[in-house]
């Protein structure tokens, strides 16, 4: 059947540039051993349930649609010839290759390739780190996004420093993102997944809602419709703060629509660069969001398989602790601090939270409390709504638990009270405050910033980026006491 013959998708392959042609046909696969290996978020099995089945009903007589309990089991029904494009994760590829009628294709749904990767990577031989910025200016050039000649748009590569402002007094003044309506799909999985439950063949966590997010291809262009016109102009200067009230803020709101492969990334790219250059949107926003997703999203993935299998398992900071049960089951209503216990019950209702609250808050805590990083790399990927293994491995492991010992992130991103102070408007209706080390009012984050810091001294010490905050806790004269208070709470919820 050549390269037009069956192609098998999976479930974060539904975009058509995952196709060759309009007449391919296609496999689709429902697989429910997924669902019983590991206890996702609710949210999330049916996100991905009702992508699935609306891209089935879609492609109408053009797809093979299969409900089976494996993908052995699908594959042996079906025969071959297939094609896929490379799988997400190692175990897929891994199963994917071990099937003689399934040809793997190079990855698709990414704005650079294997070869362009390696190129790059291949020509830093002089012993320097692979950077994320060095890539995305890289992957800037060769893409020719937001670009003038030879040189950046604006004449700057980033607008970072201008990108990091506190959440404003007032609120952000802006559109709410897109949301989904279900539909006769919807309520079809929302039937299933009860019923599966119901008979203790499944189990998740968080709690059940409306779908948000697409789950065509024409929600996701819609949404991503609405996000450039309306959201994107305001996106940049407040990416890293966090309000209360707005818990999306001015945030795109696509990353479940692109890495279910509903949308090509570079489609979302070329849409920003376009409102930059209609003067609909500036240039600071735009970069910021370009950023993302030629930069971050495509360096993580190519991270993921350049560290190898292996990289998920480092624990180089030694932390071992298990997540405890109030964490690991988002229960919110357990925890006292405010911004962790909004955080958590962000997660448990609607299985999303933007990046600096995975970061700094949910990350930064779990980093200071020595969380097992292959534990916490599995809640991430069963708990949120994007949440992949390619995504989570590199992210979890490197940039927010630092277990690589510095392989992705040049320091650990541990921080106290006072960033989240700065960045957020928790603390001034918070039992804790942040410039408090013990006692009762103390911030959990502020002391166990200090409890993490003494107990990884050595390893800090010898990191220029970190030797301050070693310096700064010799000074400190209560430091005992802050660390004989951190570890008494043990795994009791703050």
């Amino acid at each position: 059947m050549g390269d037009h013959g069956r192609r098998w998708l999976f479930a974060d392959q539904l975009g058509d540039h995952f196709l060759d042609s309009a007449e391919q046909p296609v496999l689709l696969v429902e697989a429910r051993s997924v669902l019983r290996r590991r206890r996702f978020h609710r949210q999330k099995a049916h996100l991905v349930l009702s992508a699935l089945r609306h891209r089935a009903a879609e492609l109408g007589e053009r797809a093979t649609f299969l409900r089976t309990g494996t993908y052995g089991e699908a594959l042996d029904r079906v025969g071959g010839p297939l094609t896929v494009c490379h799988p997400t994760s190692y175990a897929a590829d891994a199963f994917v290759r071990r099937r003689d009628e399934v040809t793997v294709l190079p990855a698709r749904g990414f704005t650079s390739t294997a070869g362009e990767f390696k190129a790059w990577a291949d020509g830093r031989g002089d012993g320097r780190r692979l950077l994320m910025e060095d890539f995305y200016r890289d992957a800037r050039r060769r893409l020719d996004v937001l670009m003038e000649g030879d040189g950046p748009a604006g004449g700057r590569w980033n607008f970072d420093a201008d990108n990091r402002l506190p959440p404003p007094s007032d609120g952000m003044k802006v559109l709410g993102p897109w949301r989904a309506e279900e539909d006769e799909i919807d309520e079809e999985v929302r039937h299933d997944l009860d019923r599966w439950e119901r008979e203790g063949e499944v189990a998740f966590v968080g709690r059940d809602g409306p779908r948000t997010f697409p789950a065509t291809r024409a929600e996701a262009l819609r949404a991503l419709r609405h996000f450039v016109a309306h959201r994107l102009p305001v996106f940049g200067p407040y990416q890293d703060a966090i309000l209360s009230a707005d818990p999306v803020m001015a945030h795109s709101m696509l990353s479940p629509a692109v890495n279910l492969g509903l949308l090509d990334p570079m489609e979302c790219v070329r849409a920003a660069e376009d409102a930059y250059r209609c003067g609909r949107a500036p240039l600071g926003s735009v970069e910021g969001y370009v950023r993302q997703l030629i930069g971050w999203r495509d360096y993580i993935w190519h991270l993921y398989w350049h560290f190898g299998e292996g990289y998920r398992e480092l624990n180089r900071l030694s932390a071992r602790t298990p997540l405890p049960g109030w964490f690991a089951d988002l229960d919110a209503d357990a925890v006292e601090a405010r911004c962790l216990s909004w955080a958590l019950r962000q997660v448990r209702d609607t299985g999303f939270t933007h990046h600096i609250v995975r970061l700094m808050v949910l990350g930064n805590y779990a980093l200071q409390r020595g969380f097992d990083p292959a534990r916490l790399t599995d809640w991430f990927h069963r708990s949120f709504v994007d949440g992949y293994d390619w995504v989570m491995v590199p992210n979890v492991v490197g940039m927010s638990q630092h277990a690589d010992g510095g392989m992705l992130a040049t320091k650990p991103y541990a921080a106290g009270g006072a960033y989240i102070n700065r960045m957020s408007d928790f603390c001034g209706g918070c039992r804790y405050r942040p410039t408090r080390r013990t006692g009762e009012d103390a911030c959990p984050f502020t002391s166990g910033y200090w409890w993490f810091v003494a107990r990884n001294e050595e390893r800090l010490a010898g990191n220029p980026r970190t030797a301050r905050s070693v310096h700064g806790m010799r000074r400190l004269a209560d430091v005992d006491e802050v660390c004989a208070q951190e570890a008494e709470r043990g795994d009791a919820p703050p």
